[in-house]
């Protein structure tokens, strides 16, 4: 985007804080080789920023503060342009999602999005989204991937996921991508504060159709979000939230173990070599 480009928005938040950082750039009469040197990034990050390709990381977006001498503006940018992108009714979620004490979540048919990798993500996005481009689709595995931050703040939430067993034997992308799927489960199982169970089909009928997630927080009211197929319903009601909470209860009483789970997940990746 150029300076020039009067009455063409850009289109995203990370394609905004790119066209910011391009304007800042040539006021300072910065090459992008420049400004990464400065910022300890390569030239081709600072591009691949200004064409909104990437959302500039944290630590990017400092750099340009000091080196533009713009106390904080671009660090607004970033994290405002971090909610960007995504639909509009998901918006709240993520929000909310940061701030949780808990994620409780029961994930029907694909491994729920925190959890999920790349190749796994962008294979969900490709069959949701056969006609998008490739720029498009990569922004959307991006946003997903962004949301794995929550997990790395000093106080992390308590993530319990229980997987429906159609997850892990549901073949997305192939089986090289399941394998390495399920493998990232098995890792991210071994941190104290991220539970796995797995139903089992021998289970039965579980309480509930779909995929559904309970937010809970220090204070206000707990939540209760669930995917439709055209979008997202979020509920704060005390009866629907307490509802919610006690089919969770009952999902995880007919799940296996946490231990067997993973036994349960490490042979099903085993099937995938």
């Amino acid at each position: 985007m150029s300076e020039t480009d009067e009455g063409s928005e850009p289109e995203s938040g990370p394609a905004f804080l790119g066209a910011e950082v391009r304007i800042w750039r040539l006021r300072a009469k910065l090459s992008q080789r420049e400004l990464g040197l400065e910022a300890n990034y390569g030239q081709q990050y600072v591009a691949k920023v200004e064409a909104g390709e990437r959302l500039a990381s944290q630590e990017f977006a400092k750099a340009c503060d000091q080196v533009f001498c713009t106390p904080g503006l671009f660090w607004r940018l970033r994290e405002r342009a971090s909610q960007h992108g995504y639909p509009d009714w998901f918006v709240p979620y993520v929000q909310f999602e940061r701030q949780a004490t808990s994620i409780l979540d029961y994930s029907a048919t694909f491994v729920m999005g925190m959890l999920q990798t790349a190749d796994y993500a962008r294979a969900v996005f490709r069959s949701a989204h056969p006609r998008e481009d490739d720029v498009k689709i990569e922004a959307k595995v991006e946003r997903r991937l962004r949301r794995r931050e929550v997990m790395e703040k000093d106080a992390t939430p308590l993530l319990w996921c229980i997987l429906n067993e159609a997850c892990v034997r549901t073949v997305v992308g192939g089986a090289d991508v399941m394998r390495a799927q399920l493998a990232h489960l098995l890792k991210e199982a071994e941190a104290p504060d991220v539970t796995l169970q797995v139903l089992p089909f021998a289970a039965g009928a579980p309480p509930v159709p779909g995929s559904f997630t309970l937010l809970t927080f220090d204070e206000g009211p707990d939540i209760a979000y669930a995917d439709t197929a055209m979008s997202g319903q979020m509920v704060d009601s005390k009866a629907e939230v307490e509802r919610a909470a006690a089919r969770y209860q009952r999902l995880r009483a007919a799940a296996l173990h946490p231990k067997e789970s993973l036994d349960m997940i490490r042979r099903v990746m085993e099937e995938y070599t």
